[in-house]
């Protein structure tokens, strides 16, 4: 099995890539970029309609999912774009802070932005003088 990990300085490593057999034939492209306060993640969705989509957040998890119909059945002389079902399972270094998570679709691109939980932002601590 092939594995890529991405490591942020100082975080647990995170799963970035699977092979396509892992989820059951497909593999949703995904772009995970780790910013000051959130995570941002791009995953191609051509063609498919936001309610064809589903996102799922359990503690450090975020799970895509959903399903891209067949066309009708014809005889075919190449056949290369994929129907059928699809998830994405991707766990984050920091905890996540669901309730502020923001979804949207443009263009075949599908960006969720998530922000860390407040207990994993960087605090700041000032220094008193005696």
């Amino acid at each position: 099995m092939v594995s890529y990990y991405m490591v942020p300085q100082g975080a647990r490593r995170m799963r970035t890539y699977r092979p396509v057999e892992f989820n059951g034939g497909r593999r949703l492209p995904v772009d995970v970029r780790l910013e000051d306060e959130t995570y941002e993640i791009t995953a191609a969705v051509p063609g498919l309609k936001v309610e064809d989509i589903k996102l799922e957040i359990l503690d450090d998890v975020l799970t895509l999912s959903g399903e891209i119909e067949a066309p009708e059945e014809a005889e075919y002389l190449l056949r290369e774009v994929q129907s059928g079902s699809f998830s994405r399972q991707i766990r984050f270094p920091y905890p996540v802070d669901a309730s502020g998570a923001e979804a949207h679709v443009e263009n075949g691109m599908l960006t969720v932005r998530l922000p860390k939980a407040e207990q994993a932002r960087p605090k700041v601590i000032q220094i008193k003088a005696d």
